[in-house]
């Protein structure tokens, strides 16, 4: 064992005390790598060494998403000491699920999931469940409120969201076995924000047709740009329809940590459900989302049930058995990926990670927007930067999306881009623990440099 522990300690001590150096993305020859893994189950064993160098063949080919430079896509931080609290979890290998099989266990990471509703301003009294991200935690909050809403007949049940909704919330109310017509999906205004307004009106004329309003989704930092709905307004008219209010705070809500962040995410403790995910605004690895509900009976009466062979198991006053709240039964300990490493450093140091990064987004939207020839969307409402180049000629889409191939080939910065009322733009996207000044400097200068190589170049 410490033997095979040491080996793997080194591969990943050499890996994460490198990633400054590495490339911001490498996929190179990947193709032919990854098919070269299409092989069938060994007969047998393999020492150690030769695995860790397969291994170390394949890790570099691919996005380097706990890297410094990484600001595309919203990345999972990865930070060491949770990878220790997985180590710990599998190795001891409890099962905690159901409360009496491993009552501390359970409490721990119930313990954990109350810091993360205490740090976000959710009710005392609610609760909550890890999940492996926001897409699930969405899936599991539609069907809990479908159940509490509109019980066993749902098919005229209708769900809205706004354009800038996370493509998971339609997939969610798919596998929850709504038709795509009964989702809609809402206008925004001139800041990608959900328009009340368009909310009331859909909700007035879908019951004037006789179907059943019962599903609202405001976005606290949606994917796209870090636009925040007006989330008081919206729990206004859904409170005033019956609907059940869910908050998809997925990357925006650790936020609320920031100094002043909760006048900059206000509302989120009137949502119905909220989703969280430690894997972006905590730093942790990915698979690490969290979903709180105000009311937990609504949970329990959506998943609960009992096998006759778990009739031994004793009820015990004020547990929390997690199987009895989510769709699974088995499955790993989470919670201590979590817990440890808010142990290990306190609050006050996700705090000022947090408070960095939105510091240095704006610091990054200032300079864009006072480079000639770059056109910054929207001031950031978190730490995201949407923006785009205009050049003197040529096709504006064309133009920029070869200034984003150009900025990624230097590979010292990862961004990327979406597409906002038809309009191709960039993103820069600052959230990892690891990225700080100088890198988004580095990214400002490589966006800088590439537009006048693309403009000196000819028409």
């Amino acid at each position: 064992m410490r033997t095979l522990t040491g080996h793997c300690t080194r591969f990943a001590i050499r890996h994460i005390e490198t990633l400054s150096r590495q490339p911001s993305w490498d996929t190179e020859g990947a193709v032919d790598l990854a098919r070269s893994f299409r092989e069938p189950a060994p007969e047998k064993g393999a020492p150690i060494e030769s695995l860790l160098k397969r291994l170390g063949q394949a890790v570099p080919k691919s996005f380097n998403t706990a890297g410094p430079g990484y600001m595309a896509y919203i990345p999972g931080g990865g930070i060491y000491p949770a990878a220790l609290g997985d180590y710990l979890a599998l190795s001891v290998n409890r099962f905690m699920n159901v409360w009496n099989a491993g009552p501390a266990l359970a409490e721990i990471e119930a313990a954990a999931i109350d810091w993360l509703r205490a740090l976000v301003g959710f009710p005392e009294g609610s609760r909550g469940i890890l999940t492996t991200g926001g897409s699930m935690s969405n899936f599991i909050a539609v069907l809990a409120a479908r159940r509490e809403r509109l019980g066993e007949d749902f098919l005229d049940g209708v769900l809205y969201a706004s354009r800038q909704m996370h493509h998971s919330v339609a997939k969610a109310a798919m596998l929850a076995g709504f038709a795509e017509r009964n989702l809609r999906d809402l206008p925004v205004d001139g800041r990608l924000r959900l328009r009340p307004e368009a909310l009331e009106e859909a909700v007035r004329a879908d019951r004037a047709r006789g179907l059943r309003p019962f599903f609202a989704v405001a976005n606290a930092g949606t994917t796209n740009t870090g636009a925040i709905d007006p989330v008081p307004a919206v729990a206004d008219i859904c409170a005033r329809h019956g609907l059940w209010l869910h908050v998809d705070a997925a990357y925006g809500g650790f936020f609320r940590l920031a100094p002043g962040g909760a006048a900059l995410l206000p509302g989120l403790e009137r949502a119905d459900s909220l989703v969280l995910d430690p894997h972006k605004g905590l730093f942790l690895p990915y698979g690490t989302g969290c979903l709180l509900v105000r009311d937990p009976g609504t949970l329990k009466r959506a998943f609960q049930m009992r096998g006759g062979y778990l009739q031994d198991l004793a009820q015990v006053e004020d547990a929390v058995s997690f199987a009895d709240l989510s769709p699974e039964l088995s499955r790993e300990f989470r919670g201590l990926r979590l817990w440890l490493p808010l142990k290990l450093f306190g609050v006050a140091a996700f705090r000022d990670n947090l408070r960095e990064k939105l510091e240095l987004a704006r610091w990054a939207w200032e300079e864009l927007r006072a480079t000639p020839g770059f056109e910054c969307l929207d001031e950031p409402q978190l730490s995201i930067v949407a923006f785009r180049y205009r050049p003197i000629r040529g096709d504006p889409e064309d133009f920029n999306r070869r200034l984003l191939q150009r900025v990624n080939g230097y590979r010292r910065v990862y961004l990327s881009s979406t597409t906002l009322d038809g309009r191709f733009v960039l993103r820069i996207c600052v959230l990892s623990f690891r990225t700080h000044g100088r890198q988004v400097a580095m990214a400002v200068e490589d966006l800088r440099r590439a537009a006048r190589e693309l403009s000196d170049g000819p028409a």
